[in-house]
């Protein structure tokens, strides 16, 4: 130092260092600080902490941000401003549970038996040992959360035990933690899953779950209708919790047991959490908003603040849970290190069990905007939803019209991150990182296969502008969602060319038989191949 004084002092001699050096030291403060609050070099090239943010039956017009009039969602459309909005977004399936299997693992849920929606005894769908997105971001160093729906079944092949230990979960495919609502709400039970637990269950009141009546005098929508604040309209007649009647039964758990009108709040306190626990590490956080499922509750101080009833009070609600976790990245200053991904688990349904004003209430609202059907159909409506990425200072704001799938968030965060993906791993994923990051000239995919639920030969296979349906049972579910849930039916096969007919209109597999017949040739090469990653393309 005194050298340094001395030298200086040569320089700048006496009086002028004194007066020089309290400026000197104030710029010196001040550059300190400018460069402190920039992102630097390496932050800008490391792999960003990612937020999966999905939710539950919103369809492809329930944003103002895709062209919703009768509502406004501004934390989701201001996302969509600082990001990219995908026209020609999907989820893989029409359903909740094979659309969160395919999403985790990359693989089509339709190759694996007991995929479908998932009862409430299931156990877990997911096997150790697959590789998922969580156990990816694990192996690349990041802290990895699961907060809200999970509905992929817990516990062993005999299904859970809600009293013990619940594994393997998520936490045996990649999960360092996770918040659940097991199952989905209009199942039983409940209860609230940290990690592998119920949480704040009471031994000397233990939980039982099942299918049949447990007592000829236990309650249900059925025995004790006039006492349901939320009436059912079918099949949502078993056990009563909260003044709603549930598919399933339970007793116990008494203490454990949630109100529905608390889930966003407890999913936003517990993400917040997360996030801030892990400040100073790369994290991912799969948020899974059960908004806007059945039975839609939303919080009292959402109801009412739509016309459009419930249903509509709960896409507020759920904008307001993506503008809680947005204020929360910048308050910790993590925006510009964070990729998020919003989407959503299949489309729109109004009547889903439970008499909540949806379809009496709608007015003018389109829930799947200009396409056909919805929730249970593989007409686009069904799978089409809302798809928007964002991260500050590396996506350029725009549109996309790209073809991308939820079931592709695997590959390319294996590829964002640098991890090598074995070849049977991830089988239907494609890296698509530069078309979600909206890289100049990227390409989407050039087919997808979409499904309904399950394992019943219902599929659509969209390549380029063509659409070839298939229906094994030559039905077709949900293919208009503004009214009740029906069954329609259909011809085998079913063609429709969506550049001239996005909303699958007109059928012109007779005018193109040729198409038609190449697409069915496609479509079960795909599904006999056990895999669309071409094996050339996997890294060994």
């Amino acid at each position: 130092m005194q050298t340094t004084n001395q030298a200086t002092s040569k320089i700048f001699p006496f009086p002028y260092f004194a007066l020089i050096q309290p400026c000197l030291f104030v710029l010196l403060c001040f550059g300190s600080f400018c460069l402190a609050d920039q992102p630097t070099q390496e932050s800008r090239s490391a792999p960003p902490n990612v937020i999966v943010i999905m939710a539950d039956d919103l369809g492809y017009g329930d944003l103002s941000c895709y062209g919703a009039t009768s509502l406004q969602t501004p934390n989701i459309d201001k996302l969509a401003e600082e990001g990219i909005r995908f026209t020609n977004g999907y989820c893989s399936a029409s359903t909740c549970t094979p659309t969160r299997y395919s999403m985790l693992t990359g693989n089509y849920a339709f190759r694996t038996r007991g995929t479908g929606i998932a009862p409430p005894n299931a156990p877990s769908i997911i096997k150790p040992g697959t590789e998922t997105v969580a156990s990816i971001l694990k192996r690349a160093g990041y802290q990895t959360g699961v907060v809200g729906k999970w509905h992929l079944g817990l516990g062993g092949e005999s299904g859970p035990d809600w009293n013990g230990d619940l594994q393997p979960g998520p936490l045996e495919i990649g999960f360092d933690s996770c918040f659940l609502l097991p199952t989905t709400n209009d199942r039983v039970p409940q209860v609230y899953v940290e990690d592998h637990n119920v949480l704040n269950l009471d031994p000397d009141d233990p939980l039982w779950v099942g299918m049949k009546k447990p007592s000829d005098d236990h309650h249900t929508g059925i025995t004790h209708r006039e006492a349901l604040k939320m009436d059912w309209s079918h099949g949502h007649n078993m056990t009563i919790h909260n003044g709603i009647s549930r598919i399933g039964f339970y007793t116990g758990g008494h203490k454990a047991r949630f109100r529905d009108e608390d889930l966003a709040d407890k999913w936003v306190e517990k993400s917040n959490a997360f996030i801030q626990q892990n400040v100073d590490k790369p994290f991912f956080l799969f948020f899974s908003s059960h908004d806007i499922h059945v039975p839609r509750m939303p919080h009292e101080r959402f109801q009412g603040s739509t016309t459009m009833g419930y249903r509509g009070d709960s896409i507020i609600q759920m904008d307001w849970c993506v503008g809680e976790l947005m204020k929360t990245l910048d308050r910790l200053k993590l925006a510009e290190k964070t990729l998020v991904i919003f989407c959503s688990d299949n489309g729109p349904v109004m009547d889903d069990g439970y008499k909540d004003g949806a379809l009496e209430q709608l007015g003018a609202h389109r829930a799947a905007g200009p396409l056909t059907g919805g929730k249970y159909s593989v007409y686009e409506g069904g799978t089409r939803t809302p798809l928007i990425t964002r991260w500050k200072g590396r996506v350029q704001p725009g549109v996309s019209e790209n073809i991308v799938c939820t079931i592709d968030f695997a590959a390319s965060l294996a590829a964002l991150t640098g991890r090598e993906l074995a070849e049977d791993a991830c089988v239907d994923s494609f890296n698509l990182m530069d078309a979600f990051l909206g890289s100049a000239n990227a390409a989407g995919r050039d087919h997808l296969i979409q499904q309904d639920n399950g394992n019943n030969g219902t599929f659509g296979l969209r390549a380029g502008d063509w659409k070839l349906h298939k229906y094994g049972k030559k039905k077709a579910f949900n293919t208009i969602v503004e009214q009740k849930l029906t069954r329609t039916k259909v011809a085998e096969f079913q063609l429709f060319n969506l550049k001239d007919d996005p909303a699958e209109k007109t059928d012109v597999l007779a005018d193109h038989p040729k198409i038609a017949e190449k697409l069915k040739q496609r479509l079960e090469k795909i599904i006999a191949d056990g895999r669309t990653r071409p094996i050339a393309a996997a890294v060994k």
